[in-house]
C-alpha cells in the first residue's frame, strides 16, 4: 500500500521557513527583526532570504560595501540606499515574515572582441562584490544581511539557437571529417575537444573530459593482438605466434578520418514545428472526439495541459474536467479569457447530428472574492488603487447530451471587480461536465473490484416516489489544506483505495472560545462531519445504485469522555477522524486481483484543548480574543483480510507430525523429490518422465555391470 502524508504548512511557505518558526515567535514577542540567514554567498543572478519579526514599518535599503584594509570588517549598517546593479524586491509571506529577493539586473553573457555593449561581462568572473541589505525603521537600522556575490559569466555562444543546421552528407561518397563529434553548426559541442568552434575558455571547462575514441576525434589505440603492441618483456605465452600484423588504418572506423566535401547549410530552424492540419469535423460525436463550432473550428475552454494552463484547449466529448489557473495581474486584463463579453461566449456549437446549439450564458456577479484572490501586495493608498470591472472569475459549462449528440449547452459566467494596488494573484476556475438528461455520468473505480489509486465510492440513500430506494453517489473525503492552512479555507480530497493518508488543517481558538466548550465541540464536529456525509460505501468498483446488496453500511464510533470542562480547557474535542477500511481479494481477472470492501468504520479520537502560554508568549492567556492554532486531522487506513485458501488438514496431519515436512528435519515424502509434488521447478509430467528415464538407465547399468556378470558366471558354474 502507498503511504501519503500531507503536512499542515501552507504551500506559500517553504519547508525551510517552517524550521524557523521559533525564531518568528521570539522576534514577534520582543518586537525585533532578524534576517534568516544573515550571511549568504551568491553564485547565481538571484538571492532570497527571509526577514522575520515585526515587519509592518520596515523599509529596506541596499548598498555595496567594502571590507577594511586593516581590520577586514564591513562596518555598521546604513539606511542610505545606493544605486547598484541589483534589483531589490520584497513579498509578504505571513504576518511576521517578509521574503527579500535580489535579482541581478545585468546579462551574464561574455563580451565578444571589440564589443561596445555594456550589458555583458568583460571578464569570465563577471561579478565580485559584497552587498549589504539593511532593515530600517525611521532611518535607524534594525538588522542587516551580508551577501558575497561571486558570479561567473555564462559561456554560451552568441549564435546559439540560430536558424542554421548542419546537413550530414551520404558517407558512402562524402564521409565525415576529422571531428565526428562536431554536430552543431557554428557552436561549441560539449566534450568535443576537436571542435573548431570551441574557444580557449570553452575548452578549459571540459579539457579533461574529452570524448574518447574515434568519435571524439582521437585515433583508437592499437589492440592487444597487434604485433607492434607487446614487448618481449611482458608478452604472453602465445605471443608472437598468434599476433596480427595489420596497419592502424585498417580498423572498423575506416573512412571517418578522410577529408570529405562539405555542403553549405541552408537557412532554417533545427527543429521545425510541423504545420498542423486544419481540424476535420466529424459527423457524429464519440467519446473523446473534439467538439466543433459552426465554422468548423475547435470549441476551446482554458484547460491544464502538461501541468500548465492553456487558454485555448479543445473540449473532448464526454470528458469532464475541472481546473484552476493562477494569473498574476499587474494591470487590468483586456483579452480573453479574463475579459470576455457575453456576446463572445454565446457561440454556436455543432450538435453532432447535423444541427447546432447555441451556448446559453448565465451571468453571475461574485461578491466574496476570497476564493479567487489568493494573495495581494501591501495595502496601497486610494490614489494608487485600480479597479478592474467584469473580470472573469469562473467559466462553468454544462453539456447535455443524448446518444451521439449534444442537446444543449449552458454556461455560468462568474465575474467580479478586482482592486489592484501593484499586483494580485487571481485564481480562475474552469469546468465542463456532460449530463445525460439531468444526471452526470460517474466514473467507476474498477471492474468489478476496486483498483488501487481510484476513489472509494460512497452513497446516500435517496427514496424515490415509488418507494424504491436508490443510492446517490458521493465521496469520502479527507482534509486538503491550501493557502494559509486554516480549516475555513481548506478544501477536501477524496479517499483513494489502497492509499493510507493523513492530513489536517488549523483552527484558531481564543480564550473566549474555551469558555464555550459545547459550542466549540459542535463546531469541530460539524467540520469533521462535512468530510463524510455518506451512509453507505460500495463493495465493488462498479456498484449498481438500485441494488442494495452492492452497498455496505458505514459504522460510526465515538469515544466517550469522562472528563469535565474547566474555565481554561475543553475536553472531548473530536479533533481526529479516522477511517478504517477492510478489503478482501475475491478473485482474479486477467491476473489482476479484484478487491472488495467488506467494512468501513469511522471513529473519532477525543482530545483536550487548552491554551499554551509557555515560551514567553502570554498574549493568548491575557487577551480573550487572541487566538492559538489547534490541529484538526483526518486519516484513512486500509487493511487486507487474509483468508487461508489451502485445503483443510486431515486428522492424520493434525495428530501425527512424523510426515509433516514443515515441523521435521527429516521429510520422508521428499525422498523421491524430483518426481513428487514438492518439486516445482518444471511441470510434473516432465519431471516424472525424466525420473523414469533415470530409473531405466540405473537398471540397465546394473544388468550390464560387473555384478550381473558375476551372477551370470555363478549361474553357469552351478549349471555345470
Amino acid at each position: 500500500m502507498a503511504h501519503v502524508v500531507d503536512l499542515f504548512f501552507p504551500p506559500s511557505i517553504s519547508p525551510q521557513v517552517s524550521c524557523v518558526l521559533l525564531l518568528i515567535s521570539l522576534a514577534h514577542t520582543q518586537n525585533i527583526v532578524v534576517f534568516q540567514p544573515s550571511y549568504l554567498t551568491a553564485t547565481g543572478p538571484m538571492v532570497t532570504a527571509l526577514l522575520l519579526g515585526n515587519t509592518s514599518d520596515i523599509s529596506l535599503s541596499l548598498r555595496t560595501v567594502f571590507p577594511s584594509n586593516t581590520t577586514g570588517s564591513i562596518g555598521s549598517p546604513s539606511c542610505v540606499a545606493e544605486v547598484t546593479q541589483w534589483v531589490l524586491t520584497r513579498e509578504q509571506v505571513g504576518k511576521t515574515a517578509v521574503q527579500v529577493q535580489l535579482r541581478l539586473d545585468k546579462s551574464l553573457r561574455l563580451c565578444g572582441e571589440n564589443e561596445t555593449d555594456t550589458d555583458c561581462c568583460p571578464k569570465p568572473l563577471c561579478v565580485l562584490e559584497t552587498l549589504q541589505v539593511s532593515a530600517c525603521v525611521g532611518g535607524i537600522p534594525q538588522a542587516s544581511l551580508l551577501i558575497q556575490a561571486k558570479i561567473h559569466a555564462l559561456l554560451v555562444p552568441a549564435n546559439v539557437g540560430s536558424d542554421n543546421k548542419t546537413v550530414i552528407p551520404n558517407q558512402v561518397y562524402q564521409p565525415l571529417g576529422s571531428c565526428p563529434c562536431d554536430l552543431t553548426y557554428k557552436a561549441c559541442d560539449v566534450r568535443c575537444c576537436c571542435d573548431k568552434d570551441c574557444s580557449i575558455e570553452d575548452l578549459k571547462l571540459f579539457v579533461s573530459h574529452c570524448l574518447p575514441g574515434p568519435f571524439g576525434g582521437q585515433v583508437s589505440p592499437a589492440s592487444d593482438y597487434q604485433c607492434s603492441v607487446q614487448s618481449s618483456d611482458d608478452s604472453p605465452d602465445w605471443f608472437p605466434f598468434l599476433c596480427v600484423n595489420s596497419p592502424p588504418e585498417n580498423n572498423p572506423y575506416l573512412g571517418l578520418f578522410y577529408q570529405g566535401d562539405t555542403i553549405t547549410s541552408k537557412p532554417g530552424p533545427s527543429f521545425q514545428r510541423p504545420v498542423l492540419s486544419a481540424p476535420v469535423p466529424v459527423n457524429v460525436y464519440i467519446q473523446g472526439s473534439p467538439i466543433f463550432t459552426l465554422n468548423d473550428q475547435y470549441f476551446t475552454i482554458p484547460q491544464e495541459v502538461l501541468g500548465r494552463c492553456v487558454n485555448s484547449a479543445p473540449v473532448a466529448f464526454l470528458k469532464n474536467f475541472k481546473v484552476k489557473c493562477v494569473t498574476l495581474l499587474r494591470s487590468c486584463p483586456t483579452g480573453s479569457p479574463l475579459q470576455t463579453l457575453p456576446t463572445d461566449l454565446r457561440i454556436k456549437v455543432k450538435n453532432g447530428q447535423g444541427g447546432d446549439v447555441v451556448v446559453d450564458v448565465i451571468d453571475e456577479v461574485a461578491i466574496n472574492l476570497s476564493q479567487f484572490i489568493s494573495s495581494t501586495d501591501a495595502v496601497a493608498s486610494s490614489d494608487e488603487r485600480l479597479e478592474c470591472e467584469n473580470v472573469t472569475l469562473a467559466l462553468d459549462y454544462k453539456f447535455y447530451w443524448k446518444g451521439n449528440g449534444i442537446t444543449s449547452v449552458t454556461l455560468t459566467h462568474t465575474v467580479g471587480t478586482i482592486t489592484l494596488s501593484s499586483s494580485v494573484a487571481l485564481t480562475t476556475r474552469y469546468s465542463a461536465v456532460f449530463l445525460n438528461g439531468e444526471f452526470m455520468g460517474e466514473p467507476d473505480s474498477g471492474n468489478p473490484g476496486y483498483q488501487v489509486g481510484r476513489p472509494v465510492i460512497a452513497g446516500i440513500l435517496d427514496t424515490l416516489d415509488n418507494n424504491t430506494g436508490s443510492i446517490q453517489r458521493t465521496s469520502i473525503n479527507l482534509w486538503k489544506p491550501v493557502s494559509d492552512g486554516f480549516c475555513s479555507t481548506a478544501e477536501k480530497k477524496p479517499v483513494l483505495f489502497g492509499e493510507n493518508s493523513t492530513s489536517g488543517c488549523l483552527l484558531p481558538v481564543s480564550r473566549q472560545n474555551l469558555t464555550q466548550c459545547n459550542l466549540l465541540r459542535e463546531t469541530v464536529s460539524s467540520l469533521q462531519a462535512a468530510l463524510i456525509t455518506a451512509t453507505y460505501v460500495a463493495k465493488s468498483g462498479n456498484p449498481d445504485p438500485l441494488t442494495m446488496t452492492d452497498w455496505v453500511n458505514i459504522s460510526f464510533v465515538t469515544l466517550n469522555s469522562a472528563m469535565e470542562d474547566t474555565t481554561s480547557s475543553c475536553y472531548g474535542i473530536p479533533s481526529h477522524q479516522h477511517v478504517h477500511v477492510w478489503s478482501l481479494i475475491t478473485g482474479m481477472v486477467d491476473g489482476i486481483p479484484q478487491r472488495d470492501i467488506r467494512a468501513l468504520q469511522v471513529s473519532y479520537s477525543l482530545s483536550t484543548w487548552a491554551l499554551d502560554c509557555g515560551g514567553g508568549d502570554v498574549s493568548p492567556c491575557v487577551d480573550p480574543v487572541e487566538t492559538q492554532l489547534f490541529p484538526i486531522t483526518s486519516s484513512v487506513t486500509f487493511t487486507d483480510i487474509l483468508i487461508n485458501t489451502g485445503p483443510p488438514k486431515t486428522r492424520f496431519q493434525i495428530n501425527f507430525t512424523e510426515y509433516d515436512c514443515s515441523r521435521n528435519d527429516v521429510c520422508w515424502p521428499e525422498l523421491a523429490f524430483p518426481i513428487t509434488k514438492y518439486y516445482t521447478g518444471e511441470p510434473y509430467s516432465q519431471s516424472l518422465a525424466k525420473g523414469l528415464i533415470l530409473v531405466f538407465f540405473f537398471i540397465t547399468a546394473s544388468i550390464l555391470g560387473t555384478q550381473w556378470r558375476q551372477i551370470q558366471q555363478a549361474w553357469n558354474c552351478a549349471a555345470l
